[in-house]
């Protein structure tokens, strides 16, 4: 990373980011070698200092088939986004906070993709004590990724 300064590196000030953050992008790659970049609500979990994002939709459609082809994916995040100007030094720099990294794609099953989705439901507050319609649930991918990489970067306000 060019910009150490701005590098966040603390497990506990990456955990705030996550939290900060409403969408991902997961990347995945094709046969044409164009990354097939895809914006997704999530939620995640940690134990220890490993982390675990989780991730729902369609069991069918071009990301469901470059997941299951592939296994991996890159992911990137951000938020806290502002735009400042310095009119005394006549430069302008943008606030924001952001992580980047890559992941081991898992589809679960069962009892597991049911804990998935609870998680994922959980991390909202209007979903959070939702009664979601359970017979949706074998019809829904549910994936965890299990994150192998990861590096953050910030400029906050």
């Amino acid at each position: 990373m060019r910009r150490k300064d701005r590098q966040v590196t603390d497990f506990h000030a990456i955990k705030r980011i996550i939290d900060e953050c409403e969408i991902i992008r997961i990347g995945l790659v094709d046969d044409d070698m164009y990354p097939y970049i895809v914006p997704l609500n999530f939620a995640y979990e940690t134990k220890g200092e490993q982390i675990y994002l989780y991730l729902h939709g369609a069991m069918a459609g071009r990301k469901y088939e470059l997941m299951k082809k592939n296994g991996v994916c890159s992911f990137e995040m951000d938020c806290a986004h502002k735009m400042v100007t310095m009119p005394e030094s006549k430069n302008v720099t943008m606030h924001y906070k952001s992580l980047m990294g890559k992941a081991n794609i898992e589809f679960l099953e069962g009892d597991d993709k049911a804990a998935g989705l609870d998680i994922i439901m959980a991390r909202n507050e209007m979903t959070r004590d939702f009664e979601y319609n359970k017979a949706l649930v074998p019809h829904t991918a549910v994936i965890k990724l299990t994150v192998t990489e990861c590096s953050g970067k910030a400029n906050p306000a």
